[in-house]
C-alpha cells in the first residue's frame, strides 16, 4: 500500500491506496510540535480502525508548505512504517514544467495540484484552492504552470473580522438569501460570502482576459462545492485533486522509489504479521 501525506497551514491530510485506489482518508490538524511517536500514534490506530495493516505500506510520499513538520513525519516513516519518506521538491521532482521567475517560490501544494489537473482536465487551466488561502493557480495551453493568485481564505477573513471589530460575532459560512443584510450577522455573511463570489467571478474573468483564452476552471478544497453552486465560472470540483497529484507523482517515481529501498536507501521494510 502507498501512504499520501499532504501537509497544509491548517490541516494535515493522510490518504491511503493501493494501486490507484483510495483505502481511507484521515485529516489531522497541522500541529508543528507534534512529535513522529503521535503521527505514528494516531495514524496506526485509523488505519486499523478502517481495517488495514500498517505493516503493508510500502511507500510513503509528503507534500508539505510546513517546513518543522516534515522531519516527525520522516522519522514516523521509518520509525512506524519501515520505509523512508519521499519529499516533492526535495526527493522527487514535480513533473511539471514551473515557469514563475523564481520557481522556488511556488508551494509545493500548488504544483501538485497542477500536475493532477493537467492530467484530468485539458489546458489551459485555472485552480481554485480553498484552503488556508485561496489560490487561483494558472497552466498554459502547454501544461505549464506559470504563476497565479493569492489571497486571504475565507475562514482567516471571518477571524480577522471577529478579532479586529470586538462587536461583531463569528459567523457560519453560507449564501444568506440576501445581499443586503438585514442583521449585523446577515450583513457580515452577505459581505464575506458573496464578496468571495464577486472575488472569483472577478479574479477568473480578469485571468482569462490577460491570458487571452477561456480556461478550463477547476475547484479544490472543503468549500469547493459550497462555491461551485453559487458560481457558474467553477466548472469542475475536484475535492481529492492534491491527493491525486501526489499519486501520479508516486507513478511516475514508483521504480526509483522501491529501488532505493532495495539498495538499503531507506529503512528495511518490516514484515507483515
Amino acid at each position: 500500500m502507498l501512504l499520501l501525506i499532504d501537509v497544509g497551514n491548517t490541516n494535515t491530510v493522510f490518504a491511503l491506496y493501493r494501486e490507484r485506489k483510495q483505502l481511507g482518508q484521515w485529516r489531522l490538524s497541522t500541529n508543528r510540535e507534534r512529535t513522529a511517536e503521535e503521527y505514528g500514534a494516531l495514524l496506526i490506530q485509523l488505519i486499523q480502525i478502517a481495517g488495514f495493516d500498517h505493516r503493508q505500506v510500502a511507500a510513503v510520499i509528503i507534500s508539505s508548505v510546513v517546513p518543522p513538520a516534515l522531519q516527525p513525519l520522516r522519522w514516523m516513516s521509518e520509525g512506524f512504517f519501515g520505509c523512508k519518506a519521499f519529499v516533492t521538491g526535495e526527493d522527487l521532482e514535480h513533473g511539471i514544467v514551473n515557469k514563475l521567475n523564481n520557481p522556488r517560490e511556488a508551494g509545493s501544494d500548488r504544483l501538485v495540484n497542477a500536475v493532477a489537473a493537467v492530467r484530468r482536465y485539458e489546458p489551459p487551466l485555472i485552480i481554485v484552492d480553498f484552503g488556508t488561502a485561496t489560490t487561483f493557480d494558472v497552466v498554459d495551453d502547454e501544461g505549464a504552470f506559470i504563476g497565479g493568485v493569492i489571497a486571504p481564505g475565507i475562514n482567516l477573513s471571518i477571524e480577522a473580522l471577529h478579532r479586529a471589530a470586538a462587536k461583531l460575532p463569528r459567523i457560519a459560512i453560507e449564501p444568506p438569501a440576501n445581499a443586503i443584510g438585514r442583521s449585523t450577522e446577515g450583513a457580515m455573511q452577505s459581505g464575506i460570502f458573496w464578496g468571495y463570489v464577486g472575488m472569483i467571478e472577478g479574479l477568473i474573468a480578469r485571468i482569462e482576459a490577460e491570458y487571452g483564452a477561456t480556461m478550463t476552471v477547476i475547484a479544490t478544497g472543503g468549500l469547493a462545492p459550497l462555491f461551485a453552486r453559487q458560481c457558474a465560472c467553477l466548472k469542475h470540483v475536484d475535492k481529492d485533486l492534491t491527493m491525486a497529484g501526489l499519486l501520479e507523482i508516486y507513478l511516475m517515481n514508483r521504480e526509483r522509489i522501491h529501488a532505493g529501498e532495495e539498495n538499503g536507501d531507506a529503512s528495511p521494510k518490516r514484515t507483515p504479521a
